[in-house]
């Protein structure tokens, strides 16, 4: 546990020191899109931070590489180093796409193209999804493992990218999100072998929750700095690797903690951590489909934006999306800490997580509870009352009168 927090520190530090370089740079350079209609900010922001995120990541796994040959159980992640090779061509790959689309805005298909090349980079050598834990179930063939992979890898590269419009909002999603994964991950492979801790997937979510740490300081509102579509992208990349990797260095019989719903841990908490892009991402795509659109174009109809029009602040709608996906995740990573480590029920984990998302839904709906009561309130005063005008905004009524009465002058 002790390397894996190492590394995420030097991931941080490393993002963090080159996060304020690339912003100065921007700067400097004038290396920023002007203000789009659908975007939340009203003044131009670099969109680079992709590239610090991208180079405090390579730069842990560097250490981590080097301190294998020093820390022998450290070796066993690098034992295939085509592998990482591959992973990091792949993020390499993904970021100078964004970095090409955030500076001159490419089209749908090449970026989903460059989507493609990359997850079949990372399927390619290796990184698979073999298995799911339903009584060892596994993938029929290598082709449809190769398939299943790449399709998975560019739907969460695309979920986690399509939430990115609110300051701090992927950053600290993708922090919960990897955290949580980490642990889960972290004692799973403990638990089905316990010589040895050390897995590739534990090794990602841990590099890529630094490098979330070191950048969310420049990103969290108001943003000085945006990821933007290269920190998105490599983001979902690596959430996905990480996810996927477990399939192939985890026997999924082996997952037997209490029966039956701890077995399906590895199957629900990837869908879990990623429940809001996961809602975002499906109403995103369904919405522009009926529309005749392409599911790829971008509009303002996206959940933080539905947010913003309830009436919630632009942090309030971020902590929001952190308290959601929160919930999901801890409730989920619960039923497997709870009966093994602690030896609890696991109706305590579900106590939790139904606890929870009432409190979610509660927040997230108290912008609605307060214009009605504003609404009822409007209804109370005087037509003659000195508040009328002011309260009068709160009255559907009267908000409808006033847009009628200039038809009927000008009638």
């Amino acid at each position: 546990m002790t390397i894996f927090m190492l590394l995420a520190l030097v991931s941080a530090l490393v993002t963090f020191g080159l996060s304020i370089v690339v912003y100065k740079l921007s700067h400097r350079y004038q290396l920023y899109p002007q203000v789009r209609d659908r975007d939340v900010h009203t003044r131009p922001t670099p969109r680079l931070g992709g590239i610090a995120m991208f180079l405090g990541i390579l730069f842990a796994f560097g250490v981590a590489y080097l301190a294998s040959s020093q820390f022998p159980p450290l070796q066993l992640v690098f034992a295939d180093p085509e592998q990482i090779l591959a992973i990091l061509g792949a993020a390499l790959l993904i970021v100078l796409v964004g970095v090409a689309d955030d500076l001159w805005d490419l089209d749908w298909m090449t970026k989903l193209a460059g989507q493609f090349i990359a997850a079949g980079l990372v399927a390619w050598q290796g990184v698979q999804i073999y298995s799911l834990p339903i009584g060892g179930l596994t993938v029929g063939s290598g082709w449809m493992s190769i398939v299943f992979t790449v399709v998975a890898i560019v739907v969460v590269m695309n979920m986690i990218n399509f939430i990115d419009g609110l300051d701090g909002l992927v950053t600290g999603v993708a922090l919960i999100a990897n955290g949580v994964f980490f642990v889960y991950s972290y004692l799973l492979v403990r638990d089905t072998s316990p010589t040895n801790y050390f897995n590739l997937a534990s090794l990602i979510a841990a590099i890529l929750v630094g490098a979330c740490v070191g950048f969310l300081p420049l990103n969290w509102h108001p943003a000085r700095m945006f990821m933007g579509d290269a920190g998105a992208l490599l983001v979902g990349l690596l959430m996905a690797t990480s996810a996927i990797a477990i399939t192939g260095q985890v026997d999924p019989t082996a997952v037997n903690r209490s029966q039956l719903i701890p077995a399906f841990i590895p199957i629900l908490l990837p869908v879990a951590i990623l429940i809001i892009p996961l809602l975002d991402f499906g109403l995103a795509v369904f919405r522009r489909v009926r529309a005749g659109k392409s599911p790829f174009s971008a509009d303002r109809k996206h959940l933080h934006h539905r947010l913003l029009d309830m009436g919630h602040s632009h942090l309030h709608a971020v902590l929001i999306f952190y308290g959601w996906t929160a919930a999901a995740s801890v409730g989920c990573l619960l039923y497997f800490v709870l009966p093994g480590y602690l030896g609890l029920p696991t109706w305590y984990a579900t106590v939790f997580l139904v606890v929870a998302l009432i409190i979610c839904t509660m927040v997230t709906l108290a912008p609605l509870s307060r214009r009605k009561a504003g609404e009822r309130e409007s209804q109370l005063y005087p037509s003659s009352a000195p508040q009328t005008e002011e309260i009068a905004q709160l009255d559907p009524l009267d908000e409808a009168a006033q847009t009628v009465k200039p038809a009927e002058e000008t009638a």
